[in-house]
C-alpha cells in the first residue's frame, strides 16, 4: 500500500505521495507542485485517504497538557448537549495510529444557561491543546478567569496587547484572524464562543486555516439573516443540539412574562412621522424598490449618492425611524416601569445613543454606548453587580459579548428586527434568582407605525 505523507503549510494541508486519483478535497498548487486542501478539512481529507492508503500525518504538533478536572458538575441539558457534540467524532474508530478526537459542530443554547461550562467541560473531554475564540476583550478575560480556575495550567491569550501561546489559549476574532496561518497545527480543539461570528467574511478565515480536527461552536442564536450560519456548518460543522429558552424557563433559567406598552405619537411627532415616511414611499414605488429586501435597501444607498430624490427619501426614512423609536412618550412609558420595580435591577434597551442619553438624564441612570470608554464601561457594571447602581441604559453594546451581571427587568425602548437581538435581551434576565420570582421583559411600542411589525419579526 503506498505511503502517503501530511504536513500543515500556513492554513493548508500538503499531500505528498504517490497519489492516483487525489480525493475532491485536494486541489493542485501549481506554484510549488503540490496537492493541497483548505486546513479545515484536515480530518475529512485522513479519513478518506486511510481507505486506500498508508497515511504519515505530520500535520500537528500539539504540546503536552497536564490531566484536566474542572469542579463543575453538568446540568442534564447541559450533559445531553456536550453528549450530543461528542457523537458527532468522525474518527472516534480509529485505533492506529492514535489521532486526537475529532466532534464538529455548533450548540445553540440561551444566554444564561452556562456555555461557558460547556465549552469548560468540552476542552477537559477532549484533554487536547484548544483555541477558544470570542468576540471581545470582556469575553476573553471572562474565558481566561474560569479555565485558570478550573485547570493546573498557564492559560495564554491573544488580544489585550497580549500575544501568548499556550497550550489552551483564548483569543479574540480579530487577534485569531491575523494569527490563525501561524498556528494552525497547534491545536487540537478550536472553541468559538458566539459563533455567528463566525460567518462574517474575513472571521471565517479563522476555521477555514485551523487544521483542529476538533471544532466547537456556542451561541445562543445560530442563524443569521444573511444565511451565513450555512458557511459556519461548512467549516465548523452542522448545528447539533438546540434548547430554546422557553424549555429552560422555570427550571434551569427564571420563569418570566413579556409584556408590550404601545404608546402614541404626539400630534407633531405623528405629523412629521407621516410626512417623512410618504416621502420615501413614494420614491420606493415611483422606483421600483422595495424596502424590505435589504439588496433593495442598498440599492437606495447607492442612487442616493448621485440621485437628490433618493437622497431625500433616504434622509426621510432616517428621520421617520428616529421618530418612531424616540418619541416622548416612550420616555413616559419607562418611567412608569420603573415605578412599578423600584427595588429590581433593570436594563433599559435602546436602538440609538440619543435616546439613550435621554433617559440617562431624566430618570439619573448610568448609560453605556460605543462612546463610553472601556474603564467607564466596567466601572458601571460593577457597580451594578454589587448593588450600588440599580439600573443601567444601553444602546446595543451589552446585547452580547460581555459579562453582563444578573437583572430581573429589561425594557426595549427601541431595537431592531432582528430576533438575535432580542434572544440575546431576553437572556440577560433570564439566569435564576433562587427565589422562584419570575423576570420580566417589557416592549415599548411606537403604535400604528413600522415598529409594530419590526416588533413581531424579532419574535
Amino acid at each position: 500500500m503506498a505511503t502517503i505523507e501530511l504536513r500543515y503549510d500556513e492554513g493548508t494541508i500538503r499531500a505528498d505521495g504517490p497519489l492516483e486519483d487525489p480525493p475532491d478535497a485536494l486541489e493542485a498548487d501549481p506554484r510549488s507542485g503540490t496537492l493541497r486542501a483548505p486546513a479545515f478539512r484536515y480530518a475529512e481529507l485522513r479519513a478518506t485517504l486511510e481507505e486506500r492508503y498508508t497515511v504519515e500525518d505530520r500535520v500537528l504538533a500539539l504540546d503536552s497538557l497536564p490531566e484536566l478536572a474542572s469542579a463543575y458538575e453538568l446540568r442534564a441539558y447541559q450533559r445531553e448537549a456536550i453528549e450530543d457534540w461528542l457523537a458527532t467524532d468522525r474518527w472516534a474508530e480509529v485505533e492506529e495510529p492514535p489521532v486526537p478526537a475529532a466532534p464538529a459542530g455548533v450548540l445553540e443554547l440561551p444566554t444564561g444557561s452556562g456555555k461557558t461550562v460547556i465549552g469548560l467541560k468540552a476542552i477537559e473531554s477532549l484533554g487536547t491543546p484548544t483555541l477558544v475564540v470570542v468576540p471581545t476583550i470582556d469575553l476573553l478575560d471572562q474565558w481566561v478567569r474560569e479555565l485558570e480556575r478550573e485547570f493546573d495550567c498557564p492559560i495564554g491569550r491573544f488580544g489585550g496587547g497580549v500575544q501568548r501561546r499556550e497550550p489552551i489559549t483564548v483569543s479574540t476574532y480579530d487577534s485569531a484572524y491575523l494569527k490563525a496561518d501561524a498556528v494552525g497545527d497547534r491545536f487540537g480543539l478550536a472553541v468559538f464562543d458566539e459563533v455567528h461570528h463566525l460567518g462574517g467574511e474575513g472571521y471565517r478565515e479563522i476555521a477555514r486555516l485551523l487544521a483542529a480536527p476538533a471544532r466547537l461552536g456556542l451561541t445562543a442564536t445560530f442563524e443569521r439573516p444573511d444565511g451565513a450560519h450555512e458557511v459556519v456548518s461548512e467549516v465548523l460543522g452542522p448545528l447539533v443540539h438546540r434548547i430554546a429558552p422557553d424549555e429552560l424557563a422555570g427550571t434551569h433559567l427564571a420563569a418570566y412574562d413579556l409584556k408590550r406598552l404601545e404608546v402614541s405619537l404626539s400630534p407633531e411627532e405623528r405629523e412629521e412621522y407621516e410626512r417623512h415616511r410618504e416621502t420615501y414611499t413614494g420614491y420606493l414605488a415611483r422606483s421600483n424598490i422595495e424596502f424590505r429586501q435589504g439588496s433593495d435597501y442598498q440599492e437606495l444607498v447607492k442612487r442616493s449618492g448621485n440621485d437628490p430624490e433618493a437622497r431625500e427619501a433616504l434622509l426621510a426614512h432616517r428621520r421617520a425611524r428616529e421618530i418612531m423609536l424616540g418619541s416622548d412618550a416612550k420616555i413616559e412609558a419607562l418611567e412608569g416601569i420603573l415605578e412599578e420595580h423600584p427595588d429590581e435591577r433593570t436594563i433599559v434597551f435602546t436602538a440609538h445613543n440619543d435616546l439613550a442619553y435621554d433617559a440617562s438624564e431624566r430618570f439619573l441612570l448610568p448609560a453605556i454606548t460605543h462612546q463610553t470608554g472601556t474603564e467607564e464601561r466596567r466601572e458601571i457594571l460593577e457597580r451594578f453587580r454589587e448593588g450600588t447602581y440599580g439600573r443601567v441604559v444601553t444602546s446595543n453594546v451589552l446585547d452580547e459579548g460581555v459579562d453582563v451581571p444578573d437583572a430581573s427587568v429589561a425594557v426595549v425602548l427601541s431595537g431592531s428586527a432582528s430576533e438575535r437581538e432580542f434572544t440575546q435581551r431576553l437572556g440577560r434576565i433570564l439566569r435564576p434568582t433562587g427565589d422562584g420570582s419570575r423576570a420580566t421583559l417589557y416592549e415599548v411600542v411606537s403604535e400604528d407605525t413600522d415598529e409594530a411589525r419590526i416588533a413581531d419579526q424579532r419574535q
